[in-house]
């Protein structure tokens, strides 16, 4: 299997070549940016699979297609919410959400070994897929959850709500008065509620609120903590593939 990866942060470049050597599939070349892909493309062979950022530094990764008609398979990774991605399932692209994970991984080649061999030709709606991530469709995200205590049923509002976090198979929300609540949905399900303005998924156990967000602080190993102005029950740690896109958030 002929593979290259697209990715402007090198760091994350090469662990997601890492990750698929463990995969018994060798990822040699490495791209980083808009320009470099064109050129390459221009210049070799296409691969049979891709596996591509969404924002490079120059720009989104969908100009290389409106360039150059590629003839390769595509997983795109990104850190783009789930709503922003529906674009991808009906074009029946498979996507990988950052930090990207082992069995995650895994179950894509799979997905992709499991197709026709042939080659074919992405075929992508760019405008549409364009308007959704830079300037998504307005809707009506979650103002509210309801959720069982004891026997009553409590409403609380999103603002109100700190951070949410998966443990123990369960998913609670965190209020600003301290206090857990569990969800009945898990946060992959959540994804597409949640207002990207408000909410970020820090890792794939937190989403959390940026106005409770107290503190940021240099973490080890080019991460970053998250301190909030209630919840310390966890270090809640922005992966290192995800510092980009956190930062790029908060403005």
């Amino acid at each position: 299997m002929n593979v290259i990866i697209i990715e402007d942060e090198k760091p994350s470049a090469r662990r997601l070549q890492r990750m698929l050597k463990v995969l018994d599939i060798n990822a040699e070349t490495m791209l980083h940016s808009v320009e470099e892909s064109i050129e390459w493309f221009q210049n070799n062979e296409h691969p049979d699979l891709i596996f591509l950022d969404i924002q490079l530094s120059d720009g989104l990764s969908f100009e290389i297609f409106e360039a150059i008609d590629i003839k390769s398979a595509v997983i795109f990774t990104t850190a783009y919410d789930e709503y922003a991605l529906q674009a991808f399932k009906l074009n029946s692209i498979d996507y990988l959400l950052k930090p990207i994970d082992d069995e995650d991984l895994e179950k894509a080649v799979e997905k992709y070994k499991g197709r026709t061999p042939q080659k074919q030709a992405v075929t992508l709606d760019f405008d549409d897929i364009k308007n959704l991530l830079v300037n998504p469709i307005e809707r009506e995200y979650k103002k509210r959850f309801s959720v069982k205590v004891g026997q009553h049923l409590k409403l609380i509002n999103i603002e109100d709500i700190e951070c949410i976090y998966s443990e123990n198979k369960g998913t609670y929300a965190y209020t600003k008065e301290g206090r857990n609540y569990l969800l009945d949905a898990t946060l992959d399900q959540l994804e597409a509620d949640l207002a990207p303005n408000v909410f970020f998924r820090t890792s794939r156990k937190f989403y959390i609120n940026v106005n409770a967000i107290k503190d940021i602080i240099s973490y080890t190993n080019s991460r970053l903590q998250i301190k909030l102005n209630r919840f310390n029950e966890q270090d809640i740690i922005v992966a290192r593939e995800r510092v980009k896109d956190f930062k790029n958030w908060l403005e």
